[in-house]
């Protein structure tokens, strides 16, 4: 196999950049989240501000016109078109750049629909108990569990929004994944492990 394509879904707080980390390392592929923002601002000659402020958000730009021109980048054929629709298709155009030159794995931002058709692709979602996820979000974010619960409901609230939106697909749905797991039950560690094995399993000659 010249290269493998993993696609991560993710449940707020439940490890999912952690093991994507882990699977890149673990196939030696490049591994992109918010690194995505960064390849879409070049390709589109946006800045990065802008990609940031709209990363996995649906219904930003009902306030978004009011944005200086500061954040525009130069000789972007978009400008006349500056929607949350053209943003969406650069950064899935950086992606398939990215998938086109080598191993990746895609944390997020409906990697699992822009690249469906691509060979080798495996997609994965990774779900957590809701008290494992509070702690995680709790200690990362030094909030309180309240807080932390509050995070969680309105982050995805707002992921599911544009995932679906842009897919026509639900977020989360167990259709649209090669594996579901819960990474509370064995940990992040185990967790990759076994989507590793599951990894190789499939794709086994």
């Amino acid at each position: 196999m010249d290269k493998i394509i993993i696609n991560v879904g993710r449940q707020l707080g439940s490890g999912g950049h952690d093991i994507g980390r882990m699977l890149a390392m673990d196939f030696g592929a490049k591994y992109y989240d918010r690194e995505l923002l960064n390849l879409a601002a070049k390709e589109s000659g946006f800045s990065e501000k802008v990609f940031e402020q709209n990363d996995e958000r649906k219904g930003f730009f009902r306030g978004l016109f009011n944005v200086q021109t500061a954040h525009l980048g130069g000789g972007s054929l978009y400008k006349s078109n500056f929607s949350q629709e053209s943003l969406f298709q650069f950064q899935s155009d950086a992606m398939k750049k990215a998938a086109q030159e080598g191993s990746c794995v895609f944390v997020g931002r409906c990697a699992d629909y822009v690249l469906r058709d691509f060979k080798n692709v495996v997609n994965i979602f990774i779900s957590a108990s809701m008290p494992f996820r509070i702690q995680q979000v709790a200690t990362r974010q030094g909030v309180s569990y309240e807080q932390a619960q509050h995070i969680i409901e309105q982050g995805e609230s707002r992921r599911a929004q544009y995932y679906n939106y842009f897919t026509g697909k639900k977020w989360g749905a167990a259709e649209s994944y090669d594996l579901c797991i819960d990474s509370s039950i064995l940990g992040l560690v185990e967790t990759e492990k076994l989507i590793a094995q599951f990894i190789r399993k499939r794709f086994e000659e």
